[in-house]
């Protein structure tokens, strides 16, 4: 970053002058050269200061770069200066190109050196970049919520407000609890759910999301600190004002949120290394969820989801069981029953033709289920949607 040219930061490298280079006079004085130059962005070098020499900054941000011992350090020319003999210097634009007033003994022009390369990245600059930021949902899950997972080429956060919310992402289960958020990443399977009798409230948001620095975001649960919180709880009122600032309020609100998190990362829950044994167990896990999601629509029971997987009956509830809190033959119903949430919301099929979409053997054994799963019958599901 750049200094602010202040006596106390400059005395080791030269002196501030009191008065602008015209009142010293310098140009009038005898055995001094007095000019003006152009630098350019592109084409910056170092200087070695042959006799003493005066800066000024005449057009445009001028930024002056100090070598010494090794190190150097920039400053923002914005006074005069007298540099001593023998001082390495290099002037640069803060943008495209700007004009310094030099003055020196005659004979002692400057002698260039070699380019410099300490001009680059003094500017304030991003290294974490927030693109698009496709949703921003708060959810209520009822009794028996379940999502039946996907995966996208965004990031996407969840936070849990209230309640506890179940998240399998590639095969393996976590349960958030209020106050706790993870992060999905790219390309990473995810599905959802809620235990019955348990309801949950919580924030889901998908973004894109660029940087050169690593994101540890995967595979962790982050507890959130109260200035965390902070920026959640003003990202999630943004909705409801919606003026012309809302939309940048949200960005930065949620950037603030994942730099926090990044910053912190080492004091959190480390990222476990699984052994080889159980990234297999995961392995089948994720791919039998995918395998349900994609064939809801037939008739599915735990050995025919289990030969479709490679793994004996006993061996897929096994690993269900661990993984995930649920038998298989528990988690089908759920998935089935889910979809026939959203089919009654579309309105294009009756009880019976649902039913029978989702292989059920009756309706009445569809409506029990329901009833059992959600606590109300389809048809009282059905009037409480025409009531909102």
């Amino acid at each position: 970053m750049i200094e602010n040219l202040n006596k106390q930061l400059f005395t080791s490298y030269g002196r501030i002058l009191t008065d602008s280079l015209v009142n010293q006079r310098l140009e009038q004085s005898e055995g001094w050269i007095q000019c003006t130059r152009t630098f350019f962005y592109d084409s910056v070098h170092y200087y070695r200061a042959v006799s003493e020499t005066y800066l000024d900054f005449d057009i445009g941000m001028t930024v002056l770069i100090l070598r010494k011992g090794g190190s150097s350090t920039a400053f923002y020319l914005d006074k005069a200066i007298c540099l001593p003999v023998g001082t390495e210097f290099a002037l640069m634009p803060y943008q495209r190109e700007c004009s310094v007033r030099m003055a020196y003994r005659t004979d002692y022009e400057p002698q260039q050196l070699e380019p410099c390369q300490d001009c680059r990245d003094l500017k304030i600059t991003s290294r974490l970049h927030l693109g698009e930021i496709y949703t921003l949902f708060y959810r209520v899950g009822e009794s028996g919520f379940l999502f039946k997972g996907e995966k996208h080429s965004a990031y996407e956060l969840t936070y849990v407000d209230r309640g506890q919310l179940h998240c399998v992402v590639d095969g393996v289960g976590y349960a958030l609890k209020q106050g706790q958020m993870m992060i999905f990443q790219p390309n990473q399977w995810h599905m959802q759910y809620t235990d019955l009798n348990v309801t949950a409230h919580f924030l889901t948001v998908s973004f894109d999301l660029l940087s050169d620095m690593e994101l540890p975001f995967g595979d962790r649960i982050f507890e959130l600190s109260s200035i965390e919180a902070t920026y959640l709880k003003q990202l999630l009122q943004e909705p409801e004002i919606m003026d012309a600032y809302s939309n940048d309020v949200i960005r930065s609100n949620l950037k603030l949120l994942l730099l926090s998190i990044l910053r912190d990362t080492n004091k959190r829950r480390k990222r476990l290394k699984t052994p080889t044994a159980l990234r297999n167990e995961n392995t089948i896990v994720g791919r039998t969820l995918q395998y349900i999601a994609d064939h809801v629509y037939d008739r599915l029971s735990v050995e025919v989801v289990a030969k479709e997987t490679g793994v004996s009956a006993s061996h897929l509830t096994a690993l269900f069981r661990r993984q995930m809190s649920i038998s298989p033959g528990e988690y089908i119903r759920r998935v089935k029953l889910e979809e026939s949430k959203s089919l009654i919301r579309e309105g294009r099929m009756n009880f019976s033709q649902i039913a029978a979409a989702l292989q059920y053997s009756t309706i009445h054994h569809f409506s029990r289920q329901f009833k059992e799963n959600f606590g109300i019958s389809p048809s009282e599901y059905a009037k409480s949607l025409k009531n909102e």
